[in-house]
């Protein structure tokens, strides 16, 4: 897992604003599903009934309940483009299969470069792109 310090967190938010300002017509941040719990699009796994969720504050805050462990960081949108900083993460004595799992993704989710959103779906962009439902209820 990478560790960002803030003087670098700064500089990629920089360059993905700079880099897509002319395009954030295209896509308002308000179409970004701030303030909301989202689940991921995947079967739990063996033995479990647990499946990734996220929570959006409204401010970018996340905070992530993954197969097994527990993590924070700091989401940025700039038009189509995400950045994500990752935060502390917590590990619950995890069994083997579901840490490596938890790390997967986590890299993933760090590995984003944009997303989009239709209807209650939102997908992160990216080498591995991930699908979350909205929770609506």
């Amino acid at each position: 897992m990478h560790k960002f310090n803030s003087r670098r967190w700064l500089l990629l938010i920089l360059m993905v604003a700079t880099a897509v300002g002319p395009s954030m017509s295209a896509v308002k941040a308000e179409d970004f599903p701030f303030g909301m719990r989202l689940t991921l699009d995947a079967p739990p796994m063996r033995g479990s009934k647990r499946v990734p969720l996220i929570e959006i504050g409204d401010s970018g805050e996340i905070r992530l309940e993954l197969w097994c462990k527990s993590a924070t960081g700091q989401l940025s949108i700039a038009g189509e483009s995400v950045v994500f900083v990752p935060g502390p993460v917590q590990d619950s004595g995890c069994p083997a299969d579901r840490a490596a799992a938890d790390d997967s993704l986590l890299a993933a989710f760090s590995e984003a470069t944009g997303w989009k959103r239709q209807g209650e779906w939102l997908t992160f962009t990216g080498p591995r792109p991930l699908r979350f439902q909205l929770l609506t209820n």
